[in-house]
């Protein structure tokens, strides 16, 4: 896969290549450098797949119904 800037990824993306490059650190057939090289964006691509779920889970908004029936929504909490 070629090295495409992490920034412009999709989360699809992003967590795709990530997939691939924990399978191939599991598998243990690179090279060390190569190895470290792989790591090292694996871990960035960590970094920017949790970024796009935090944006995601900001615009998540939950349905309420107030006890006269009347229906809004609120922001999400995951602590209620």
């Amino acid at each position: 896969m070629s090295a495409k800037e992490i920034n412009t990824m999709s989360f699809e993306e992003a967590l795709g290549e990530l997939e691939t490059i924990v399978g191939q650190l599991e598998n243990g057939s690179a090279p060390l450098e190569q190895s470290i090289t792989s790591y090292e964006r694996g871990v960035a691509l960590r970094k920017h797949c949790e970024q796009k779920l935090g944006a995601a889970q900001e615009k998540i908004e939950k349905i309420t119904i107030g006890a006269n029936g009347d229906v809004s929504t609120a922001p999400f909490d995951e602590n209620k």
